[in-house]
């Protein structure tokens, strides 16, 4: 997640409050104050009273929260199950173990099946980037399509807006918001659908998005057409830094003539930005050897306080790895707890707050009680997190209740990191 620096003054505050936040205290105190409480609490905070309401939906909170450093800040998890314009969104509160529905986004009537987007956070807004969707102006009908389409949601506002869509459309891509600039990075992609296993085009567009001017500019395409990739974002020094993208599937092959297969990609390239302008591609070549994996496993970025990368961690089975760029290896981190272990289709991997986040659906207990409780709220399950901390070396886990009515498909799901 990125930052977008928001101006804070009390000038701010006394334009947007004209009634008191705490009766007896000046509004800077009163606002200082409420700032402090975790962002997951919000909601219920606004129906208080006017004020209150008028506060926390202002870009003040914002910038107060952000002038006290991180520690006020609420480290948030985005879940999206499905398509966002079908199903809600929900954010996720770590310490707090408190689950908030955002708004579904804006619905095309001429649009479905919205999967394999990106969406990342920058400052108070969300983006949810692409994708692949059916079109029914489309011909034929049951073949996806990429899509250029970008949203962005408003924290303060409460609302989705459309903005500028990419110049070349595309899902399953790298994406990164560049630390401290806001601006995106994305990177390949292609058409391919959740519901088709292996097909799809490909495609080395590389773009980058302008937050402030609101376009999409072109950029040096990668080596080769390539999607399914991931990218995160290293710097080297406060001049010199690196757009890093990784594993992903190429070209394909066929089996008797008539089932595609994947040829996965096991190198990284990585661009190389001087003084935030774009550069060319160098290969750095492959990442594992022959025989090692046939593909790399789910893929997180560990970003310290400042936003910069501080470790890339894979989940490959029941074991987490951590890439070495030195070495250009993975080397082993840990193992997920033995009696917990499960399939990748149903395990989660997200970085939150430093740590690693290993999340699986568990099924509720069949007993009388539970039974009711399935009749009254439809859900019934619950997420098993198991959370480890790559600089103590340490892991602890929790359960919370699942806010979804269907259950999680990880293998589909999107989720991306908030700070507020």
């Amino acid at each position: 997640m990125n930052q977008i620096l928001v101006p804070s003054s009390s000038s701010l505050i006394n334009q947007t409050l004209t009634l008191n936040l705490i009766p007896g205290l000046p509004n800077d105190i009163g606002a200082l104050i409420l700032s402090f409480i975790s962002y997951s609490h919000h909601g219920r905070l606004k129906s208080i009273c006017k004020s209150w309401k008028l506060f926390l939906s202002s870009k003040a909170l914002i910038s107060l929260r952000h002038s006290h450093g991180s520690r006020s800040l609420s480290h948030l998890l985005c879940i999206f199950s499905q398509d966002p314009s079908v199903a809600s969104p929900y954010l996720f509160d770590l310490q707090n173990l408190a689950w908030c529905p955002l708004p579904p986004m804006p619905c095309n009537p001429h649009v479905y099946g919205l999967c394999n987007f990106t969406s990342v956070a920058i400052g108070p807004f969300l983006y949810v980037i692409g994708g692949s969707v059916f079109d029914t102006r489309s011909f034929p009908l049951d073949r996806p399509s990429p899509s250029s389409a970008a949203f962005r949601f408003d924290f303060c506002t409460w609302k989705w807006e459309r903005i500028s869509p990419m110049i070349s459309p595309r899902g399953s891509f790298a994406c990164v918001a560049v630390p401290n600039s806001g601006r995106i990075l994305v990177a390949g992609g292609g058409s391919r659908h959740k519901l088709f296993a292996a097909a799809g085009s490909r495609i080395s567009s590389v773009e980058m998005y302008d937050v402030k001017r609101d376009e999409w500019v072109s950029l040096d395409g990668l080596p080769s057409f390539r999607a399914g990739c991931v990218g995160f974002f290293v710097e080297d020094g406060e001049e010199n830094s690196e757009f890093w993208v990784v594993g992903g599937y190429g070209e394909s092959r066929t089996i008797s003539g008539m089932f595609p297969v994947d040829e996965y990609c096991r190198d990284a390239v990585v661009m190389e930005m001087k003084n935030g302008n774009d550069g060319k591609w160098r290969e750095i070549g492959d990442v594992w050897k022959i025989g090692e994996r046939i593909r790399l496993g789910k893929i997180v970025v560990v970003e310290d306080k400042d936003h910069r990368c501080s470790g890339v961690y894979m989940l490959d089975g029941i074991d987490i790895l951590r890439y070495d760029m030195d070495s250009n290896r993975w080397q082993e981190e840990s193992h997920v707890p033995k009696e917990e272990r499960c399939t990748l289709s149903s395990i989660g991997f997200v970085a939150l707050d430093g740590e690693l986040l290993v999340i699986t659906v568990k099924k509720a207990v069949e007993s009388g009680e539970n039974r009711r409780c399935l009749r009254q709220h439809k859900k019934g399950r619950s997420l098993y997190i198991q959370i480890y901390n790559p600089k103590r070396k340490t892991w602890r886990s929790l359960t919370t209740k699942s806010p979804f009515v269907n259950k999680l498909d990880f293998s589909n799901a999107v989720m991306c990191n908030i700070r507020m």
